[in-house]
C-alpha cells in the first residue's frame, strides 16, 4: 500500500490547487453531504482547476453508509462520464471519506481520490491511513478495503463551525492516539480547555494526533501488527454502536469509541496492570464529556454477540487491543465472557447506568 500524503493546510486553496496538478486527471468529481455541501463547498469553488466539477451530494450521518448510497454515487460517476483517470474529491467527515474512499478504490478498479475532512473525527482518524468502507448487515464497516487517498488535505478552520457532539466525537480518536503514545501527550488532551476552544492549540494537537497514527500505518500498513493499536476501545466501542443503531438509536462514533474506552481500560488494568489512578482520570473525563450508553444486564449477551463479528477477530476469539501503561501496548489479547460481562459492569457501575 502506497504512503498516503498528509498536509496540514495553512491556505487550503493553494494546497488543494497543488494536489490536483500532482493528480492524472480528465473529469474531478466532489462528493458532499447535506451539511457539506453547504458549509464547505463555497471553499473549494474559489479553485479553478474545480470549475467544471461535478458534485455528487449524499445524505449525512452514518445512517447513509450503505450499499445504496455507495451504488448512487457509482451510477453519477458512470453517467457523468468517469473514467479510470478521474479524480474523486470527498469533503466530509468520516463517512464521506469512508464511502467515497471506497467508491474510488472499486470503480473501474480504483481511480485516484483526495480526502478533505471536515471533522475532528475524520481530521484524525477516518481520512488517515486508507481504510474505506461501508456498514453492512448491521455492523460497522463490514464491507471496505484498504485503499490510501493521493493525498488528505487538513484544514483546521472547519473545525469552527463543529457542534460540541461532533467536536467530543473526533476528540474521543485524540484521547485513544494519547494512550496509545506518551503520558505527555495523554495529559495534554486531558487538560485541554473544551469550553473555551484554542484554536490554535487544538490545531497544534491535531497535528500530533494525525502523527500518531501516521507513524503507526507506516509501520504496518494492513494491519498485521501494531496497526491493531489504533483498535484500542473498538471492540466494545463497535459492539454499543451497533446495538444503538438496531434499536435506531444511533449514536456518533467518536461516544461509542469514548464508551469502548472505559471499559477496554477496566480489561487493561485487571488483565494487564494498566495504573488505575490513569484509568480513574479516563474514566472521569469520559463521564464529563460523553454521558453514557444505557444498556442493561439482560443485553450483555447481545453485545457479547455483536463483539464476535469484530473484524480482529481470530477463529470466533474476541481479540482486544490493551495496555500495561500509557504507550505500552499490549496486541493480540482476549478475554472470557465472564470477564467481558464484568467489564459491562463496570461501565454501569462507574458511568451511572
Amino acid at each position: 500500500m502506497s504512503k498516503q500524503e498528509v498536509i496540514l493546510c495553512e491556505g487550503l486553496e493553494k494546497s488543494l490547487a497543488q494536489a490536483i496538478e500532482r493528480c492524472e486527471h480528465d473529469r474531478i468529481f466532489i462528493l458532499t453531504d447535506e451539511h457539506t455541501h453547504t458549509c464547505c463547498l463555497p471553499r473549494l469553488q474559489q479553485v479553478s482547476l474545480l470549475r467544471n466539477a461535478t458534485e455528487i451530494s449524499i445524505g449525512a450521518e452514518d445512517v447513509h453508509k450503505t450499499l445504496d448510497t455507495l451504488a448512487s454515487v457509482w451510477m453519477v460517476l458512470s453517467q457523468r462520464g468517469a473514467s479510470r483517470h478521474s479524480l474523486l474529491i470527498n469533503l466530509g467527515g468520516g463517512m464521506v471519506t469512508d464511502l467515497g474512499g471506497f467508491a474510488a478504490a472499486t470503480f473501474k478498479r480504483g481511480i485516484n481520490y483526495l480526502n478533505i475532512p471536515t471533522t475532528l473525527l475524520s481530521m484524525v482518524d477516518a481520512a488517515v491511513g486508507g481504510k474505506t468502507g461501508i456498514n453492512f448487515n448491521g455492523l460497522k464497516n463490514e464491507i471496505g478495503n484498504f485503499a490510501p487517498a493521493a493525498c488528505v488535505l487538513i484544514e483546521t478552520e472547519f473545525l469552527r463551525t463543529l457542534d460540541d457532539r461532533n467536536f467530543f466525537s473526533g476528540y474521543a480518536e485524540m484521547l485513544k492516539h494519547g494512550l496509545i503514545s506518551t503520558p505527555q501527550h495523554l495529559q495534554e488532551l486531558l487538560a485541554f480547555d473544551t469550553e473555551q476552544i484554542d484554536y490554535a492549540l487544538l490545531k497544534e494537537l491535531v497535528g500530533r494526533s494525525v502523527q500518531v497514527k501516521e507513524n503507526i500505518v507506516e509501520q504496518d500498513p494492513k494491519e498485521h501488527g501494531i496497526r491493531k493499536a489504533l483498535n484500542l476501545g473498538h471492540t466494545f466501542g463497535h459492539a454499543f454502536e451497533s446495538l444503538a443503531l438496531a434499536q435506531e438509536r444511533p449514536v456518533l462514533h467518536g461516544y461509542a469509541v469514548a464508551w469502548g474506552l472505559v471499559c477496554e481500560l477496566y480489561l487493561s488494568y485487571i488483565k494487564s496492570g494498566f495504573p488505575r489512578e490513569v484509568m480513574r482520570q479516563v474514566v472521569q473525563f469520559v463521564k464529563e464529556n460523553y454521558g453514557s450508553f444505557a444498556f442493561n444486564c439482560q443485553q450483555y449477551p447481545t453485545l457479547y454477540d455483536l463483539m464476535k463479528h469484530d473484524k480482529k477477530n481470530q477463529a470466533g476469539i474476541i481479540n482486544f487491543t490493551l495496555l500495561s501503561d500509557v504507550g505500552q501496548i499490549c496486541l493480540d489479547q482476549t478475554a472470557d465472557r465472564d470477564t467481558i460481562f464484568e467489564a459491562f459492569d463496570f461501565y454501569r457501575e462507574c458511568m451511572g447506568v
